[in-house]
């Protein structure tokens, strides 16, 4: 299986929750150089809005102009 942690080079969200009673993982990497990790399905629901809010495509699309 492809290694799907975000990088530096390839920026992005990743979550991970494998089952039902595992706790979710999460770690996300911006092009502007922001990174963030999150243990726990609290954590990485915040790690998701806050990214979703702040950056990947919503950043993205604030650099362009």
């Amino acid at each position: 299986m492809t290694d799907l942690t975000p990088t530096p080079e390839r920026p992005g969200l990743h979550v991970v929750k494998h089952s039902e009673d595992d706790p979710a993982t999460a770690s996300a990497v911006c092009r502007c150089g922001a990174s963030a990790t999150a243990n726990g399905d609290a954590q990485v629901a915040l790690l998701v809005q806050g990214w979703t809010a702040n950056h990947g495509p919503t950043h993205a699309r604030g650099a362009r102009k």
